[in-house]
């Protein structure tokens, strides 16, 4: 029994202690770039091949979602969000994990048919309806 207190107090203080971890803030502005770079969660191809096309902003509830898409003829080879709400430290929480994975979703699915990320629902139907904007704009269409 008294093995069971001190594996929970123990297990909880590391959460509690995982969970005061600070984001790493990227700039000091509103808007910030997220690439898609390996270490942000996209391929491994250089966002400046092919050409690019820039999404329509999307205005959500948090503030406006903007991507530019690089295309290779029809097939997305990177994408740059190059607006997103990061007023405050809770959108820079939900979007330092949520735009990673939208451009990783989306390049996998070489369309802006692609799944909300939970937590962050907003930004994802913003960054959903900016990349189609680009898609349309350079006749990549769904």
């Amino acid at each position: 029994m008294r093995r069971a207190v001190v594996t929970t107090t123990a297990t909880a203080a590391g959460v509690v202690l995982l969970l005061s971890l600070k984001p790493h803030d990227g700039g000091s502005g509103p808007v910030q770039a997220v690439g898609t770079g390996p270490e942000n969660g996209g391929s491994a191809a250089p966002a400046s091949t092919g050409r690019s096309v820039t999404g329509d902003a999307a205005n959500t509830r948090y503030g406006p979602v903007q991507v530019k898409v690089t295309l290779d003829g029809t097939r997305i080879t990177g994408i740059d969000v190059v607006q997103y709400p990061s007023h405050d430290r809770r959108d820079q929480e939900i979007n330092s994990y949520a735009l990673p994975l939208l451009n990783q979703e989306a390049i996998a699915a070489q369309s802006a048919d692609i799944d909300v990320v939970s937590g962050a629902t907003y930004t994802s139907d913003g960054y959903t309806e900016s990349l189609q904007s680009a898609l349309d704009k350079a006749g990549a269409g769904r």
